[in-house]
């Protein structure tokens, strides 16, 4: 418990994630975000320090947890010139969060080696409200003396280690977790085109979704995002943007296996097209915008 800890990406979810930590008796010592007022204001909440440079999260902290949105935010923090996370890093210890390709959390680990430091991945499928209240599901990839060291603080945030996986090493957590994204994404492509036809069919649509629930079309999706599909509330708790980028790491990783994967490009295509049409950032379940007739502009 006496570990310091700095966190570098606070927005929903590692504002959450750090909020969790402080109410579990981690001392949060470091925030740091692209966003300074919202870094700063965390920081006040929780009593941290809002760091202008990412060397002085280092510094101030034992482990770094960092949740970034794509693989060059992730690489740009950890080897900028000016500043980076690895400057004076020698026994520190990285958690890095960010769905991002698995070549980044190999090379990522390969750099803190060579600082002196550890990293590991914790492929977080999850949302906001699980960040916060420390339930998320963590698919961790790294050595595993490293996650061994690092398990007490995982344990606080993935429901007392009830839903904490070791994958395997470096990158094979975030392979699973292409996987995972790539699989729900296709599911709520999925249900979007049948509540669509059956809108246009005139079909009730409360029922439609009682029959898909208690049937062969039941998915955990049908539970989290129809009844948004049909009333049109995309407020975000994953964005149509994120889809569309880890469907397109799965399918680079199928590509690299020579693998034809017609269902992930189709869904890629339908998310690709939600951001053309400016609707990236709207929660996945805006996807629906693309299927009900209609639809297509914003509410």
């Amino acid at each position: 418990m006496s570990k310091k800890v700095g966190f570098v990406g606070v927005g929903r979810m590692g504002a959450n994630m750090a909020r969790r930590l402080a109410e579990c008796g981690y001392k949060v010592t470091a925030v740091f975000d692209v966003n300074r007022k919202g870094a700063a204001e965390l920081a006040a909440e929780i009593g941290a320090e809002a760091c202008t440079k990412l060397a002085r999260v280092t510094a101030l902290s034992d482990v770094v947890i960092t949740v970034v949105t794509d693989d060059k935010a992730q690489l740009a923090i950890f080897t900028n010139k000016k500043d980076n996370l690895l400057q004076g890093a020698k026994g520190r210890a990285f958690i890095n969060c960010a769905t991002i390709s698995p070549k980044t959390h190999v090379q990522v680990e390969k750099l803190a080696k060579k600082a002196g430091a550890a990293s590991l991945e914790a492929c977080m499928a999850s949302s906001i409200n699980q960040a916060r209240a420390g339930t998320l599901y963590l698919m961790c990839g790294g050595e595993k003396a490293v996650f061994d060291k690092l398990k007490p603080l995982l344990i606080k945030l993935s429901d007392e280690g009830k839903l904490l996986r070791y994958i395997g090493q470096a990158g094979q957590a975030a392979q699973v977790k292409a996987l995972v994204n790539m699989v729900m994404n296709i599911n709520t492509a999925g249900l979007a085109e049948g509540l669509g036809l059956g809108a246009a069919l005139k079909l009730d649509l409360k029922t439609l979704m009682e029959v898909f629930s208690q049937t062969g079309a039941n998915s955990r999706v049908l539970a989290t995002d129809g009844e948004d599909m049909v009333n049109r509330d995309h407020a975000c708790f994953f964005s149509g943007a994120h889809a569309a980028k880890d469907s397109g790491i799965a399918l680079k990783l199928a590509k690299e296996q020579k693998l034809s994967l017609p269902l992930a490009a189709a869904s890629l295509a339908q998310y690709t097209k939600m951001v053309k049409l400016g609707f990236g950032d709207l929660d996945k379940s805006g996807i629906a915008e693309l299927t009900f007739k209609g639809r297509g502009k914003k509410k």
